[in-house]
C-alpha cells in the first residue's frame, strides 16, 4: 500500500468516537421508540391505515386534538402575559429580592407534579380555599374545577418557569442605558421600552413561547384532574386508549397524528418568523 492510498483515506477523527455513546442512546432511547410507535399504527390491528381512519372519520377524535392546540395556545398566551413583567420586575428587583423571585418561581419547579395538581383541587374546588375567601367576603362561588379556567390555572402554573427563565435570561444582557439614551433623545418612558427594550428580548420570547407551547401539548394529569369532558386533551386521550380499551395501535396513530401536527405548525411558524434568528440572538 502506497503513501498516498493511505494518506487519501479519510480516516475517523479520535474525538468522533465519544459521540458513538450518544449516538447509541439517542437511537435506543429515541428513535426506536419514534420508528416502533409509527410501524404499530398501521400493523395493529391489522395493517393498513385503518387508525388513522378511524380518527379522522370521527368528529370526537378531531376536535380533542384541536382543543389540545387551542389549550396549549391558550396557556402559552397567559404565561407570557404573566412571564414577561415578572421576568422584568427581575432585572429591576434588588439582588436579595431577586433571589427571592427566582426561588419563588424555582421552588414549585422542583416539587411534584402530581402534588401541585392535587393542591390545585384543595384550592379551586367548591369548598376550597378561593370559595371561602369569596363567601366571607359576601361573594357567590365561582366554579373553577372541571372546567377550562382550572385547567389553565393549573398548567400556567406548572409552565411559568419555562416562560419566566428565557426571557429573564435575554432581558439580563440587554444595556439598560439604551432606555436611557432613547429617553434623553426625547421619548417617553412607555415609548422607549416598547420601541426599543421589547423588541431586544424577542429571542427569549421565541424560546419561551416554544417551550410552553410544545410542552404544553403532552399535558395529562394536569387536564385529567382538573378539567371535565369539554377538557379532554390529547395525552389524556392516548392513555385512555392503551389503559382503557387497550388499543395499542390507535393510541399510537394518535401519537403520531400529534407528532405531525405539532412538527407542521413549527415549520409554518418558522417560515413566519425566523425563530433560529430570535432564539439565537439575532446572530
Amino acid at each position: 500500500m502506497t503513501a498516498g492510498a493511505v494518506t487519501g483515506r479519510r480516516l475517523p477523527d479520535g474525538w468522533g468516537v465519544l459521540v458513538l455513546p450518544l449516538v447509541a442512546f439517542l437511537l435506543v432511547v429515541f428513535v426506536y421508540p419514534l420508528v416502533s410507535m409509527l410501524a404499530r399504527s398501521v400493523s395493529d390491528p391489522e395493517p393498513g391505515l385503518g387508525n388513522y381512519a378511524a380518527f379522522f372519520d370521527s368528529p370526537v377524535y378531531t376536535n380533542v386534538l384541536v382543543n389540545t392546540f387551542v389549550i396549549a395556545g391558550l396557556v402559552t398566551l397567559v404565561t407570557l402575559l404573566l412571564g414577561f413583567p415578572y421576568a422584568y420586575l427581575m432585572t429591576l428587583a434588588t439582588p436579595f429580592w431577586r433571589g427571592v423571585l427566582m426561588a419563588a418561581v424555582l421552588v414549585p419547579f422542583w416539587t411534584s407534579l402530581l402534588v401541585r395538581t392535587f393542591a390545585w383541587v384543595l384550592i379551586l374546588r367548591d369548598t376550597g380555599v378561593v370559595n371561602d375567601v369569596l363567601g366571607a367576603f359576601g361573594g357567590q362561588p365561582v366554579p373553577l374545577l372541571r372546567n377550562l379556567a382550572g385547567v389553565l390555572i393549573g398548567m400556567v402554573q406548572v409552565m411559568l418557569p419555562f416562560a419566566v427563565l428565557p426571557i429573564y435570561a435575554t432581558m439580563r444582557g440587554i444595556d439598560r442605558r439604551l432606555l436611557q439614551a432613547a429617553e434623553g433623545l426625547g421619548a417617553r418612558p412607555a415609548f422607549a421600552f416598547w420601541r426599543v427594550y421589547a423588541p431586544l428580548t424577542l429571542p427569549g420570547v421565541a424560546a419561551a413561547t416554544l417551550l410552553v407551547f410544545v410542552s404544553s401539548l403532552g399535558f395529562y394529569v394536569t387536564p385529567a384532574l382538573l378539567g371535565g369532558p369539554k377538557n379532554v386533551m390529547i395525552g389524556e386521550l392516548i392513555v385512555q386508549q392503551l389503559s382503557g380499551v387497550l388499543r395499542w395501535g390507535f393510541a399510537s396513530a394518535l401519537a403520531v397524528i400529534l407528532l405531525v401536527v405539532t412538527g407542521v405548525l413549527l415549520l409554518l411558524a418558522a417560515r413566519v418568523v425566523d425563530l433560529r434568528r430570535m432564539i439565537g440572538g439575532g446572530r
